[in-house]
């Protein structure tokens, strides 16, 4: 599943569209506020979802190699964080969703026949 799949599955808009975003595969997710919690994640390839409206997801983000930001909650996003996906070349979107349903659309969408789903 590529990121530009997930936009309309999520009711999302998109922030900002990165290099990626019509082409790089979804391997996961991660949820969290917590940015320290994501630093020590492992995998890449994920999409970060997170209410936190600050830089510092997108920071934490582009060092840990998630391929997208999905900001939960319909919150307004400062005009910096905005910006900063940009400069950063990360792909960013926005839902009115919270994070447990983002997470379950998501795990339907990365898992069609599992039954964890279901």
């Amino acid at each position: 599943m590529r990121v530009s799949d997930i936009v309309q599955p999520l009711g999302a808009e998109v922030l900002a569209a990165g290099s990626t975003f019509e082409h790089a595969e979804i391997t996961g997710v991660v949820v969290s506020d917590l940015m320290s919690d994501v630093l020590v994640v492992e995998d890449t390839d994920f999409v970060l979802v997170s209410s936190l409206a600050s830089e510092q997801v997108i920071r934490t983000a582009d060092i840990v190699g998630a391929i997208a930001v999905v900001l939960v909650n319909g919150k307004t996003p400062p005009y910096n964080m905005r910006a900063l996906a940009e400069s950063l070349d990360q792909t960013f979107l926005r839902t009115s969703h919270t994070s447990f349903h983002t997470c379950r659309i998501l795990a339907e969408l990365l898992y069609p026949n599992s039954e964890a789903t279901a």
